[in-house]
């Protein structure tokens, strides 16, 4: 094959992953953000919205949908696109099984993320080894430009043994640093080294409709099963044949196994991904000093290459297997354990030791390759073990930095009265009023100036009597302020994901009052609280509304900063219409984010949850006392739910000091109506209009680099669409205020 017109950049693995992408120019991407992969749909957004490419890029509400999107998509015949790291995989993990069974071919790049909790977001292995018993291929790409490598022949093999296929490498090693690569000059070139795409289904074939996906019993699932062991069969064949037809196009060659110095070891350690480099390093280092070792890697997972492994291995007297993760009570990772079946199977006699390095993204040095390949031959020396671990202090008594806020020190006697037309009425609450209120959340964080979750979070608690429990979704709200051993929390806190917290914390409800009712815990009462943002009610949507129609007693407050903040600002669905994110570029095809934003209190009104309120720092009174509502709805009733605008100065593109303003001028737009929906009916708690306040949205864009670019005449039509479904959701509301039956 005569070799293509190349060029030269400076790129990461995840820009090249995207290049790639955009040069194959799939159909669909389903997508959800999430740290370290987000960057792969953020540049091929920012390519889309230049024109380079036409890829229908659906951004989810979670990654299990975005899985969901892809299946569908590639049901459809055409190629697919994902990108995804750590728990947003294992949320997604179910689907992956679907995918292979039903032998849709489509690529999924996975830059490696530590799995939490604890939570971490550097980079390890304790992800991609989920996916082993999926029945996905599995390319593992050691450098930026094996990425790209892997990304064009991941979707060739794929679609000629018609399986799912992976591309993984290490987060922020791989996918963040940037190396010199070689990429083709012409995407043609790319295009005609795959082939042209195969609709394997027929599905848009209403002349002869089939049925994807159909219930089986045995023995067809065990002929299904093991039709797709013959296509993994197949694909062992198939890997090196599309390795050699890519190096005669290019000149660079993909391997299943890589080793360097290997042939006359006496020791050869055996590491995945990026460190691979290093330990070449201190190969070459030891070499010039008489000691035999040499080091090996894989550059397939799935088919495993067990006969690849046992040749290079045949010679070595010791093999060092590193593993970036452990499979916990087996004795080592998932790649140890492989290497230590292979060599049985093909009964090579060497030694193995595995060794657990570089969890949560710890770096792996030159040194510690030297160390480990100096003391293996030690007759005392475990056959595993981690290394870089720290000894704990064991009569470490670790004390609270702040005194605890109790019952006793958050006592206001703000009154709460229930008339007889079934609402409350609060007097006092004020903000003079509540200023002997302490702070559960200190000034001991490390959130951004300006941002608006630390205001909202003590506003809402300044109206909230009595011991208090607090849950954060993981967010900018639970990084900021949770940093290993501290914690800026006076009161019990607790974290979980983003798609569960609201049902997390109605499980540590009814834990409290079960044991209440037991005996083993004393009388009283807690108010127990959920703080949710950064999309947190996007992917946490349907966890959220369960709590409420269940009508657990907790109140759920959304800090609504318009995006996905703590992953860098990536289009939510809570994004205005316009703006612009990292997923919703502008640019000769984009003005921003294509869809209107999510009118979340409304949704949660709909599920009759007895008390539902919007609030905005503008107006402190005001919040204030829907929180002591909340409060009382909550222990009296059921879930209750309130909402704040909460300003994030970084990626709103305006200014700390005008962040009152700006959240006014939201306000008084009716973007964001303040209103509440008590008991089902529905109480407009500030009206611009009635005050003379009232104004055009693009007096509220303007104020924020994010949106400006919509004032300007070429989007006139935008801002003219956006004002017309402010303007008819203000006048639904007001409608609903009128008339109490709605």
């Amino acid at each position: 094959m005569e070799k293509a017109e190349q060029k030269k950049i400076f790129e990461s693995g995840n820009e090249l992953a995207a290049y790639a992408a955009k040069q194959i120019n799939y159909h669909v991407m389903g997508y959800y953000p999430i740290t370290p992969s987000t960057q792969i749909a953020e540049f091929l957004d920012q390519m889309g919205a230049d024109g380079e490419h036409d890829i229908a890029m659906i951004p989810a509400e979670g990654e299990h949908s975005a899985a969901g999107i892809c299946y569908g998509a590639s049901a459809g015949g055409g190629r697919v696109f994902n990108a995804t790291s750590a728990n947003g995989l294992l949320y997604a993990l179910e689907q992956l099984p679907v995918q292979s069974g039903t032998r849709l071919p489509m690529v999924l790049n996975i830059a490696c993320r530590t799995v939490s909790g604890p939570l971490s977001i550097k980079g390890d292995h304790s992800d991609i080894m989920y996916t082993l018993n999926t029945g996905w291929i599995i390319l593992f790409a050691e450098s930026p430009q094996e990425v790209y490598d892997c990304n064009i022949c991941a979707l060739k093999i794929a679609e000629k043994v018609r399986l799912p296929a992976i591309v993984a490498f290490d987060g922020f090693f791989t996918s963040h640093q940037k190396r010199n690569c070689v990429v083709f000059s012409d995407d043609e070139d790319v295009r005609k080294f795959i082939g042209s795409t195969v609709d394997y289904a027929g599905f848009f074939d209403l002349n002869n409709p089939v049925t994807i996906g159909s219930y089986m019993n045995e023995p067809d699932i065990l002929n299904n099963k093991y039709q797709l062991h013959n296509a993994m069969e197949e694909a062992k064949h198939l890997i090196p044949e599309v390795f050699n037809e890519y190096e005669s196009l290019c000149g660079r060659k993909l391997s299943t196994v890589k080793s360097y110095r290997a042939d006359d070891a006496d020791i050869l350690m055996f590491i995945l991904g990026s460190s691979y480099l290093t330990v070449k390093s201190a190969v070459d280092k030891l070499r010039e000093s008489g000691k035999k070792v040499g080091v090996f890697t894989l550059g397939v997972l799935r088919p495993f290459p067990s006969e690849e492994i046992a040749e290079i291995c045949s010679n070595a007297k010791t093999i060092i297997a590193l593993d970036r993760q452990d499979s916990y009570g087996a004795g080592g990772g998932n790649m140890s354990l492989e290497i230590r079946a292979a060599l049985q199977k093909h009964k090579i006699t060497a030694k193995v030791i595995t060794r657990v390095y570089g969890l949560g993204g710890k770096d792996f040095y030159e040194k510690d390759a030297i160390e480990l390949f100096e003391t293996c031959d030690s007759d005392n020396i475990p056959d595993f073990d981690y290394i870089g671990i720290y000894p704990g202090e064991e009569n470490l008594s670790l004390k609270p930095y702040f005194k605890p806020v109790t019952k006793e020190d958050s006592v206001l006697n703000l009154t709460t009265i229930q008339e007889e037309n079934g609402k409350l009425t609060v007097k006092g609450g004020r903000v003079r009023e509540t200023a002997v209120m302490p702070k559960r959340l200190a000034p001991g964080h490390s959130a951004c100036p300006g941002c608006g979750i630390p205001v909202n979070v003590n506003l809402l608690l300044r109206g909230i009597e009595g011991n208090v429990v607090l849950l954060f979704q993981t967010g900018c709200g639970m990084v900021v302020t949770t940093g290993y051993p501290k914690t800026a929390f006076k009161v019990p806190y607790i974290h979980n994901l983003f798609q569960n917290g609201a049902a997390t914390l109605a499980g540590l409800s009814k834990m409290y009052h079960k044991k209440q009712e037991r005996g083993e815990l004393p009388e009283g009462d807690i108010t127990f609280i959920m703080v949710s943002g950064d999309g947190g009610l996007d992917i946490g949507m349907g966890s959220a509304l369960a709590t409420a129609l269940r009508g657990d007693p907790l109140i759920i407050f959304e800090y609504d900063n318009g995006g996905y903040m703590n992953t860098g600002y990536q289009l939510s669905y809570s994004t205005p219409m316009g703006a612009k994110s990292s997923t919703s570029h502008l640019g000769s095809k984009s003005y921003g984010k294509e869809f209107f934003n999510k009118d979340m209190p409304q949704i949660m009104a709909a599920t009759g949850m007895p008390y539902v309120a919007t609030a905005a720092e503008s107006d402190p009174n005001d919040f204030i006392k829907k929180a002591a509502k909340a409060q009382y709805y909550a222990k009296n009733y059921g879930t209750a739910y309130i909402k704040c605008l909460s300003a994030c100065p970084l990626n709103w593109g305006d200014k700390p000091s005008t962040e009152r303003q700006v959240i006014s001028a939201a306000v008084n737009s009716c973007y964001f109506p303040l209103y509440e929906v008590e008991r089902g009916c529905t109480n407009i708690t500030y009206d611009p209009e009635k005050s003379y306040k009232k104004i055009h949205v693009t007096e509220w864009l303007k104020m924020m680099g994010r949106t400006k670019h919509l004032c300007s005449e070429k989007y006139e039509d935008i801002t003219d669409n956006i004002q017309q479904e402010i303007d008819r959701r203000w006048k639904r509301l007001k409608i609903k205020a009128e008339t109490p039956e709605l």
